[in-house]
């Protein structure tokens, strides 16, 4: 066991795949993720299997679709006795640990329900962690406790954050759809001193959260991961998942990190609407937004909050590579970065995910081997099955049987000459909430499941921006058929009709599934 090296799989939730300086953004500092990816492999073009949190979650954990595992929205959650990457990994003798958010059960927004992370730590065990530290995401943490709520009581913080968050969720979520503020939640309201005008405007910039930087959420799963790492005394192996809560909206970095971006400076994203046909789904999207208004100022604002939550990890992620230094044991672990999903951050008036838009589709992914290698980057298609795989051949642990995903690392040993330096998956597929896409590098095409109706349908070489829907277009016929084909083949084969039958029972997706 001892040869066996240490995985430490760093994992953010709502990263964008472009918001790294490795990459080539021209404003997004990220001076440690670019030191790793200095020393390792940065798949430039993955993405990720569902655009929203829970989906995209479960098919990581299981290697399996969400056509196959069923978790099809936030509100339905995979069943822990499947398939486990992490439980397989324990078994071949690693200490499996946890810090930050997983959502593999099912979270709760805006209600004080006194439910705690530790109330579902079972649930985590069967899923293979054996050290766990929970917390939620930031809006989840308005109804349930944490160690991270605790942490803040203790410290006298709970109110102002709390307070935050719920005034937040009911501003961006609930006002910019009905205008009407829930019952339930007005309790909260009174109970954390909040006075909202329905018809206040003022939706366009998340403010720094009233609390010092060292107790902001993201810092603090990342002091966590640091004092876990440094305290570590076990002879076996590791594998640590950091689950950093942010990016995830609200973008309520502190202010000396978001003071490092002018807004004046920040390139604009993608302005304009979607344009016709529109499907259901997105406008429905669209008026949860919010951003019909949205002005040049106000994307940018937005995005300066937003690329501070970026670097506030990244900070921390250097404080761990620190650790993992003084141990003496970088030599011997591998570094593993990616996201559940991305944020479309005002592109095409859209904000969040449960969109397949490159920015929500498109993750980041960094693989450091131990020791690590001369860095070089690969633009072969790669998802988050062929992460799963990877760490499980990372761990020779027993791998999936009938998994999609392809391991990356002998790719990796390879090296940026080998002949398959460049190539990955001929498709992918991501799928949620009844929708599915198809995507083979140039074409994406998004169809509704149950009809197998074509909604939308980019040609990314000729419209790297998706401003132009094709899904109707007698030009692209034969283009539109043979992705028809190709996703009637994959739902053939993978999608269990009991599970999606339970999910059109359940119902559309509500404000929750953010």
């Amino acid at each position: 066991m001892a040869n066996k090296p240490n995985i430490l799989f760093i994992f953010p939730d709502q990263q964008r795949g472009d918001t790294l300086g490795c990459v080539g953004h021209p404003v997004v500092r990220t001076p440690n993720l670019d030191e790793i990816a200095g020393q390792g492999v940065t798949f430039t073009r993955c993405y990720t299997n569902s655009p929203l949190c829970a989906p995209a979650r479960a098919s990581l954990q299981t290697g399996q679709y969400v056509s196959q595992h069923g978790a099809w929205n936030n509100q339905i959650v995979a069943d822990p006795r499947s398939p486990s990457y992490v439980r397989n990994i324990r078994d071949t003798g690693y200490r499996t640990a946890v810090i930050g958010k997983t959502h593999l059960w099912k979270h709760g927004i805006g209600e004080a329900t006194g439910a705690h992370t530790n109330d579902n730590i079972q649930i985590i065990r069967d899923w293979g962690f054996e050290d766990i530290h929970e917390l939620t995401g930031p809006m989840a943490s308005t109804g349930h406790d944490s160690p991270y709520t605790d942490y803040l009581r203790e410290k006298g913080l709970l109110k102002a954050y709390r307070g935050y968050q719920i005034e937040y969720v009911i501003r961006n979520y609930l006002l910019k759809m009905t205008k009407i503020i829930p019952a339930r939640l007005k309790g909260l309201m009174e109970q954390y001193s909040l006075s909202i005008d329905v018809n206040d405007e003022s939706l366009w910039e998340d403010p720094p959260i009233p609390i010092p930087s060292e107790d902001h959420y993201d810092s603090y799963v990342g002091q966590k991961s640091v004092d876990w790492i440094k305290a570590y005394d076990d002879e076996k192996p590791f594998f640590l998942m950091v689950g950093f809560p942010g990016p995830h909206d609200p973008f309520d970095s502190p202010q000396e990190y978001r003071a490092v971006y002018k807004p004046e400076d920040i390139p604009l994203g993608i302005m304009e609407a979607p344009e016709a046909p529109v499907p259901e789904y997105l406008r429905r999207l669209l008026v949860l937004s919010g951003l019909d208004r949205m002005t040049a100022s106000h994307m940018q604002h937005m995005m300066a909050a937003y690329y501070g939550k970026v670097t506030l990890i990244d900070d921390y992620i250097g404080r761990m590579i620190g650790a993992l230094e003084e141990k003496g044991m970088l030599d011997n672990t591998w570094i593993v970065y990616s996201s559940d999903h991305g944020e479309l951050l005002g592109d095409h008036r859209l904000c969040h995910k449960m969109t397949y838009y490159e920015g929500a589709l498109h993750i980041p992914c960094i693989i450091r081997p131990a020791g690590g290698v001369r860095g070089w980057k690969s633009a072969g298609l790669t998802d988050h099955l062929d992460l799963t795989a990877t760490m499980l051949d990372i761990a020779g642990a027993k791998p999936f049987e009938h998994c999609d995903g392809r391991s990356l690392a002998l790719k990796i040993a390879a090296g940026p000459d080998a002949g398959d330096a460049q190539k990955g998956k001929e498709r992918i597929y991501s799928e949620l909430g009844g929708i599915a896409a198809v995507f083979d590098g140039r074409f994406k095409l998004v169809t509704e499941i149950k009809t197998r109706e074509p909604l939308q349908l980019y040609d990314l070489k000729n419209d790297p921006r998706e401003l132009h829907n094709l899904a109707e277009k007698d030009s692209h016929e034969i283009i539109r058929r043979d992705l028809l084909g190709k996703l009637e083949v994959h739902l053939s084969k993978n999608l269990d009709k009991d599970r999606f039958k339970i999910f059109e029972e359940k119902g559309a997706a509500r404000f929750q599934d953010i």
